[in-house]
Order: structure tokens, then sequence, then C-alpha cells
């Protein structure tokens, strides 16, 4: 899909109202203090500045479109994207502050239009189809190095697809892959074939530990305070994937399932690899 970049918006200011950096988990809390969302700019605004108590949203400059050494070729087309084992969990909104991922998913979402660039699709709550940032990486086996080469706008669907393990562990393997076939034309058997492979590759990916590039932000302003070593990631991955798998126990009137997809954790350790061949109908590893 040929990159569509609307007109910039302003970075502060616009019709007397102050933009600011809301993140979605804070909505309610800016909201309560006199925000309000701007269904125009898909952005939180101070309507009468400057209110008490909402200069901690206040924006900064936005980032800019093209991140250095972005590739916006890099990794096209909907394809099975599964990260190492070491790398499970571990994304851009882990690594950076909240306000700091609002600037990132804006201009993210905002350069493709509103929409998905892979199938097309926008935003609709009615399907429950949301669009989210995905990050492609390159993997250099010798060094070891795994640096970030695009951020990319998906919608939920192309992103359940391109994360096949985490839809696997979590019951829906045949969504995921009915989505890929229909964007890419495969075959089911093609399907299949192509997701193997991409399980033989996290297959070797995964016997190594892997240094986090991150310079592509840094190098656009963008703190990053939050990567954690190699082998620390690793072991939070694995509890992280525990949660996901056995949810905590809300209460016992909507109790949790023990096990999302039929995934077992036997003597409380994930799985080694993420089978998702048909045999094993949808059960197996998270690759997120």
């Amino acid at each position: 899909m040929a990159d569509r970049i609307p007109p910039k918006l302003p970075a502060t200011r616009s019709a007397g109202h102050v933009y600011l950096d809301v993140p979605y988990a804070e909505k309610n809390a800016a909201k309560a203090l006199g925000a309000r969302w701007d269904p125009a700019v898909k952005r939180w605004v101070d309507p009468r500045p400057p209110t008490a108590g909402l200069e901690r949203w206040a924006a900064r400059p936005p980032v800019p479109e093209l991140l250095p050494g972005e590739d916006r070729a890099f990794g096209a087309g909907l394809f099975v994207d599964m990260v190492p084992s070491s790398c499970w969990f571990t994304n851009v909104r882990t690594c950076v502050s909240p306000q700091d991922w609002e600037r990132l998913r804006r201009m993210i979402t905002g350069r493709a239009g509103q929409r998905c660039e892979i199938c097309g699709a926008g935003e609709d709550r009615r399907l429950r189809r949301r669009l989210e940032a995905h990050e492609r990486w390159a993997y250099d086996d010798r060094s070891g190095v795994q640096a970030l080469r695009r951020l990319i706008c998906l919608c939920s669907d192309c992103h359940l697809s391109t994360h096949l393990g985490y839809a696997n562990v979590t019951g829906r393997a045949e969504q995921a892959l009915a989505h890929l076939r229909a964007v890419t034309g495969m075959t089911e058997a093609q399907a299949w074939r192509h997701a193997e492979e991409a399980g033989d590759a996290w297959t070797a990916r995964s016997a190594q530990l892997w240094t986090l590039d991150l310079s592509m932000l840094t190098d656009a302003g963008v703190s990053v305070s939050r990567v954690e070593e190699a082998a620390d990631r690793r072991d939070a991955a694995r509890s992280s994937l525990l949660l996901v798998v056995h949810p905590p126990q809300v209460s016992s009137a909507r109790k949790a399932p023990a096990t999302a997809g039929g995934a077992s954790l036997p003597d409380g350790k994930p799985p080694a690899v993420p089978n998702v061949s048909p045999r094993t109908s949808g059960k197996g590893e998270a690759d997120r």
C-alpha cells in the first residue's frame, strides 16, 4: 500500500485549545480534570488552557514521520513474524514512557491515514477492530543484534495473524490463519507451510539471546529507559506468558479458565517452541 502522509497537525495548540499527550490508560484521569477528546484529530485537548492538573500531559513536539534510519519498505505485506523467546512481551511500548508511546502511536496511525498499512481496514469499534503499532526487526546472527527497522500501523486482525504464536496460545490460531489466507491469497496448505517455516525460524533465533538496537527511536528524541538485559528479558517473558495462559482469577463469578487455547504449562514452565502445526489443534507457545 502506498504511503499516505496527511498534513502535519500543530504541535501544541489549535483554535485556542492546547493539545495533550494523554496515554490511553490515563484518559479517565485527564477527563476528570477537564480534558476533552477532539474526534477530528483523535487527540485530547485542554479546552481552556491552562487548566490546573493537566500540565502533566503537556504535549511535546511531534515525532518525525520518518524516523532516523527507518525503512518503510522493510517487511512489506502480511506474514507470520514471531520474535525470539528472549523478546516476548518486550516491544517499543514497554521500553518508552507512556507519553512518548502516545506520541509514537499518534504518528504511526496518522501517517498511515488511520488505515491498516497491509489490508487497508480502518478502526471499527462495532467489529472490535483497532489500529495497533507493530515493529519490524532485522536480525544479525553474527552479532546477536535485533535492530528496529520499521514501525507499521496494523489493524488488530493483521496484527493477530502476524503474531501467530500469541494467537495460538489464546485459542485464536484458526482465526489468525483465516485472515492470513484472506489477505494474501494463500491456500490452507500454503498458510500452514508458511506457519511451520516461521516456527522453524523462531526456534533457531530463540536458541540465542539478542541485544535490542532501538537507536531509531533515540535518534528521534524518544527516550528509551526500560530495556532489560537479554537474560533478564527471557525470564520476564516466561513470567508474562504464564499470566496470559493462566490469567489471575478476578472473582468466582467470572472465573478465568485454567488454560487459554488448551495450552498446558507442565511444572509451571511454558513449552519450548511455538507449535502451530495442524496436528496440535491450536495448542502451543506464544511469540509475544
